[in-house]
Parts: structure tokens; sequence; C-alpha cells
């Protein structure tokens, strides 16, 4: 007889999603994972990209597996939010933009077709119509605004983990406060061993241990993923400030290279007290190879060239931060070979994994942990096109 009929490794937002789809269908279910840690500065265990108080969430989605994969979760924000009792979603809206499209490969035009698929209501603001319509900003003059009003704006990751386990616990989940080091498929069970000496058997274990998935003897083999170190800046607004940016949207600056896309969240109110605004990019592609390096990381403020290039981007599109104090941060994105999550079986047929968040998955986490739940119940995944974008890549 095993301790736990399943096993979910890592509670972060894929895991803690995935354990409550599955503890509504099923018991004998146990969540792994440790907790954020009180200093990053001097912790020297694994840690999890939910440590924030914002990301962005919307439909409006270049790809449309993406765009899908958010809907779905964001049509269940508020039974979670009902169940646990915790707020984790502002609706603020999210605007994109851009210059005005030209060929049906590009993001907008793509966008649209998935927002037409998904019945989204997209409105575009023209050029000469968004400094009165969006004021906060200084936006390239021949870009247009696409904004997704309803259904749009950001999470709280914190919360939204924090309400994913307190209804899982409800619902009978044993939250272990652990980190797994070792990972066996016994045949007749597996057996996962923790960093405190502890172990515990289950019929089926799922490693949704994000970038941290190849970095311990987990899985039989690697999968195909890249844990790479993204760099945030943090814009702390006075009183005077946050009235200047008070009715800003979730944002998305569009550009002719990817890596100067641009991504800001509106202000937000920290664990410290203070408001900040983010920023954060897509320029960075250094991939953190070892645990000592993803450690080294997490402690770190970022990378010093990208902080002065964000701070000098914000600065850029909405003049008023001028005089604001800066400071940065870091995170992990987890980025697969096919540019979508890893929902699939490994080698060994009683260990699953669940990881691949591709920096776009925060707002999506919550289908995306369904389907590693309905992967350990049903044993596969019941869409075909899901199944075969999201199968593992291993090395």
């Amino acid at each position: 007889m095993t301790d736990f009929k399943y096993i979910i490794i890592g509670a972060g937002m894929m895991g803690a999603a995935a354990a409550r789809h599955l503890s509504q269908v099923t018991d004998g279910i146990a969540l792994i994972g440790p907790e954020e840690p009180a200093n990053r500065k001097n912790h020297s265990g694994v840690f999890a990209s939910h440590y924030d108080e914002a990301r962005i969430t919307r439909g409006f989605d270049g790809d449309p597996i993406w765009g899908t994969l958010a809907v779905r979760s964001l049509a269940r924000y508020s039974d979670i939010e009902v169940a646990s009792g915790i707020s984790f979603y502002s609706e603020v809206g999210c605007l994109f933009s851009g210059e005005e499209p030209i060929s049906s490969t590009d993001y907008v035009r793509r966008a649209f077709a998935t927002a037409s698929r998904l019945d989204l209501d997209i409105e575009t603001v023209r050029p000469d119509a968004m400094p009165a319509r969006f004021p906060m900003f200084a936006l390239p003059p021949a870009h247009n605004g696409y904004f997704e009003a309803q259904n749009a704006g950001y999470v709280n990751p914190r919360a939204l983990v924090k309400a994913q386990l307190t209804v899982a616990q409800t619902q009978g989940v044993s939250v272990l406060r652990d980190t797994a080091i070792r990972v066996n498929d016994m045949s007749s069970h597996v057996l996962v061993e923790t960093a405190d000496g502890n172990s515990y058997t289950a019929e089926k274990v799922l490693v949704a241990a994000g970038g941290f998935t190849n970095m311990a003897d987990i899985l039989p083999r690697p999968v195909d993923m890249a844990a790479t170190g993204r760099t945030i800046v943090f814009f702390e607004l006075d009183e005077a400030k946050q009235a200047l940016f008070k009715n800003m949207p979730s944002t998305i600056v569009l550009a002719d290279n990817d890596d100067d896309i641009v991504y800001i969240l509106p202000p937000v109110r920290y664990p410290d007290g203070k408001v900040y605004l983010k920023i954060g990019g897509e320029g960075e592609k250094s991939a953190l190879g070892s645990l000592s390096d993803a450690v080294s990381w997490f402690q770190s403020d970022g990378n010093l060239a990208e902080v002065d290039y964000l701070t000098k981007r914000a600065l850029s599109l909405m003049p008023n931060l001028a005089g604001a104090p800066v400071t940065s941060g870091s995170c992990v994105a987890s980025i697969t070979k096919t540019g979508y999550p890893y929902i699939g079986y490994t080698d060994a047929p009683n260990i699953a994994v669940l990881t691949g968040g591709n920096f776009v998955a925060a707002k999506s986490s919550d289908e995306i942990g369904r389907l590693g739940a309905q992967l350990l119940f049903d044993g596969a995944l019941q869409e075909r096109e899901f199944a075969a974008a999201m199968a593992p890549v291993f090395v």
C-alpha cells in the first residue's frame, strides 16, 4: 500500500492548480513544495517565480492555444475567489500598443484571429485618440491601441497560489512543506525522497517544479527546456504619481524586434506597504544550467544592463515616472522547445511532468493545472490538439 494515490511535486501556480482540480474527483493526494523564503538574499534552496504581486492576464493572444488556456482560466477566477475567500484578480483591462499590422503573420493580426475564435471584445484605438484615452503614456505616434476591457487585467500570483491551496486543502489535499530531491519509479509505486529526509510513496507522481524541473533527480530524463533569468524593474510611486497612473491598464508595447517588447503592470501595493509600477522585457536569453546558477540568480537584483535598459524604456514611454525611486528584481522563465507547456508522461510509466510556462503562463495556470490533473486521473489528455501540442520533449 502507498502513502498516497497521487503526489504532485511543486506548489507553484501549476502544481497548486493541478492539486485543486484533481481533488475534485479523487482523494489520496499530496502536494510537496516549500513555502516562500522569508529572505531570498540568504535562501539557498529552490525558489518559485510566483513570488510577486502582479502578472498580466488577457485572452488577446497571437497563439490560439495560449488564448484558449487563458480564457478558460479567466472563467474560473471568480469561483476560486469565492471558494477560497481570497481575492487575486483585478479587472483593469489590457492594452496592446503597436503599429497597424501589415501581414497575416503579424502578432496583432493573429491575435485578432484568436479573438474572433474565442469571441473576445477588442477595441481598436487609433493613434490620434491614444493620448486622451491613455494619458499616462507617451507611446510611439504610429501605434494603435488594442484594448481588452473585460476579462483582462492582472492577477496576484502569490494570492492565486494561496487561493488554489486553500481550496485544495479543504478538498482533502495534504500540503507537505518540503523539497523533493529524488523520484524513482519502482514499478509497483513511485518513491519520492525529500530534502528533510522524508520518503513518500504514491501510485503516480506529477512533477510541476517549474524552472527547477531539470535541476534535481526528479525526472527519468531532463525535458528540453531552458530556465532563463529575467530582470524586473520597479518604480516606487508616491501619492502624486499614483494619481497620475491611477486608471492605467496592464500594457504590452510591441516592437519590430521581439527583444524590444516590454510589458508594464499598473500601480500595485506590495507587502512592504509601498506602491510600485513594474516593467519587464523579453530580451534576456541567458540560461541557468544548474541549481547553484538558479539560486544565485534569484538572490540577485537582476542584470544591471537590463535594469538600465528597462529604466530608460519606461521613462520614454511614461515620462511622469521621472524622479521615482527605482529598484529591481529577478525571476525565471521556463522556455520549452515547443513554446507550449509540457504535459505528459515520461519514460517511467508512473511519472508525469507538468512544466514550461514560457513566460506567459501565470494567467493560464488554472487550465494548465486542470490538464495536468486530467493526465494523472485519466492517463491522457482528452483534447487531441492539446495533447499533441503539449507533448513533452526530452533530451
